[in-house]
């Protein structure tokens, strides 16, 4: 199984670490389209600050995040585990997981990133600041250059195993499932239930998707099929409601009434 999670727009700067090193990530078939978007990103944010905060949406109180960026190539890193930040992440709190489940964290959890493509808990890498929407100059569409290269690493770390996309819909437009391995892609879908109404709620939504993780992990179930997975979730006590297959795969509704 491979659980596939967005990044965070929010990040822990390190402090102190080794710089970047791309020929450590995981998926090194993806190194070539880091490092052309590293250098854009990094000229972009040394050459025209006032440009590089428009292209990466940022406002007047955001400007260090310019020279944050322009300075990737030797700031210090860290794990990815411990970079990214957010309501998923606090949910998930990988970093008080059991010792069993930390290692299956390892080859079981992955992250989408807009500068990484794909990365694993243990990659050391910087805090950045690039959205999956972006365009850079001289590169085009974050999503498009990624979309090039992107499913031949996923599909490598999937394996043989079941999918389980949580990425948020910016970033799953980085790579769709193929007819192939679409049977064996879930998404994950949480509903706020009140009221006899159910929506999509944000704050719900992320933390929901952070403690399923946990629970996951924790548990060691390994399933290998979208109705495996339900039936696992029914059992760690979530109400879960399958959808039918779609060439995108098969969604799984998850209903909650509280965070």
């Amino acid at each position: 199984m491979l659980i596939l999670l967005p990044p965070s727009e929010g990040k822990t700067a390190p402090r102190r670490g080794k710089p970047l090193d791309l020929s450590s990530l995981a998926s090194p078939s993806l190194t070539a389209t880091r490092t052309t978007l590293l250098e854009a990103l990094t000229s972009l944010c040394r050459d025209d600050a006032d440009k590089a905060a428009a292209v990466l949406g940022l406002g007047p109180a955001q400007r260090d995040l310019v020279q944050r960026n322009a300075s990737l190539d030797s700031a210090p890193t860290a794990r990815a585990d411990a970079i990214y930040t957010g309501v998923l992440y606090d949910a998930l709190d990988l970093a008080t997981l059991s010792p069993a489940a930390r290692r299956r964290a390892t080859t079981r959890v992955a992250v989408t990133s807009a500068l990484f493509g794909l990365l694993r808990p243990g990659d050391r890498i910087p805090a950045y600041r690039l959205s999956g929407d972006a365009v850079l100059p001289g590169v085009g569409s974050v999503a498009g250059a990624w979309r090039e290269v992107l499913g031949e690493a996923i599909t490598d770390a999937m394996r043989q195993g079941l999918l389980v996309d949580l990425r948020s819909s910016t970033y799953a437009a980085f790579w769709r499932p193929t007819p192939d391995t679409a049977r064996r892609v879930t998404t994950v879908r949480v509903l706020h239930e009140s009221g006899g109404r159910r929506t999509v709620v944000s704050h719900f939504n992320k933390a929901t998707k952070g403690r399923i993780v946990r629970a996951l992990l924790e548990d060691g179930a390994d399933p290998r099929t979208p109705k495996a997975l339900a039936q696992t979730l029914v059992r760690l006590g979530w109400t879960v409601e399958v959808g039918a297959p779609t060439p995108k795969g098969t969604q799984l509704d998850v209903v909650v009434s509280e965070v």
